[in-house]
């Protein structure tokens, strides 16, 4: 079966409560789709975020001295860098316009995933957090769409991540559902028979790649995709295989 990635457009404005797997079955419904084994649904983070209700408004924050001083440092407003101290384990590098911390999650990113567009503003300023636990959300999409639906499909929550030694963003995965996430090759061979040593291939970070790339980042309003055509390989892998050990971290 050749591969597909088919955006899931009209999907509704996500608030908090809402219940996804509900949209996301509802839109596919109406796209003229139907799900079957082994499809993946890949859902980027901002809806997942707004349905648990990560969504803080900015005047509910109280920055502390160290914010302030940050903020500073990094042009931001105070409020903002105090919920990157929140959500984060360290702070790496600071500069003006950026804040590169090491997530509770475990990645290493700016502002700690903290975002502020695509977000309504209207009841105040608002900044929108990671979902607390992205692997436990895509799991609980994964098992309300089998019982709603009677099919094993995998489920990818994506975010926009930047590589220190590569200029723009790239979808990746920061929760994982019934997809193999890292694909193992060491010990394997190469055409000329040559065993392979580090060769690691991360496959949740590919998909979610392929996702982001008709679901778009600005004003294109479709925040899902189905991926269909891959080989099924339902596992238990989770998102947090992707993060490297510290031990191994030449960047930190």
């Amino acid at each position: 079966m050749p591969m597909h990635v088919i955006p899931l457009e009209g999907l509704p404005m996500v608030q908090a409560g809402d219940d996804l797997a509900a949209f996301l079955l509802s839109t596919i419904k109406q796209s003229g789709l139907e799900l079957v084994d082994g499809d993946i649904l890949c859902l980027a983070q901002k809806i997942v975020s707004k349905a648990e209700g990560r969504q803080i408004r900015l005047d509910s924050v109280t920055a502390s001295e160290r914010a302030v001083e940050l903020g500073k440092i990094t042009d931001k407003d105070p409020r903002m860098v105090q919920l990157v101290l929140d959500e984060s384990t360290v702070i790496l590098r600071t500069r003006p316009g950026a804040l590169i911390v090491r997530h509770k999650l475990g990645f290493v990113g700016a502002n700690a995933g903290i975002d502020q567009s695509n977000v309504d503003h209207s009841a105040g300023e608002s900044a929108l957090l990671l979902p607390v636990d992205p692997d436990a959300s895509a799991m609980r999409l994964r098992t309300a769409v089998r019982a709603a639906t009677g099919k094993t499909c995998g489920v990818i929550i994506t975010d926009s991540h930047n590589r220190p030694w590569r200029l723009g963003t790239i979808g990746s995965a920061i929760g994982s559902a019934g997809v193999r996430v890292l694909q193992d090759h060491r010990g394997g061979h190469d055409i000329f028979g040559r065993e392979l040593k580090v060769t690691l291939i991360n496959r949740a970070d590919a998909i979610a790649t392929m996702a982001t790339l008709l679901m778009g980042e600005t004003t294109e309003r479709i925040p899902a995709a189905l991926v269909r055509g891959l080989p099924p390989d339902d596992t238990n892998d989770t998102a947090q295989l992707i993060n490297r050990p510290l031990e191994e971290d030449l960047f930190k």
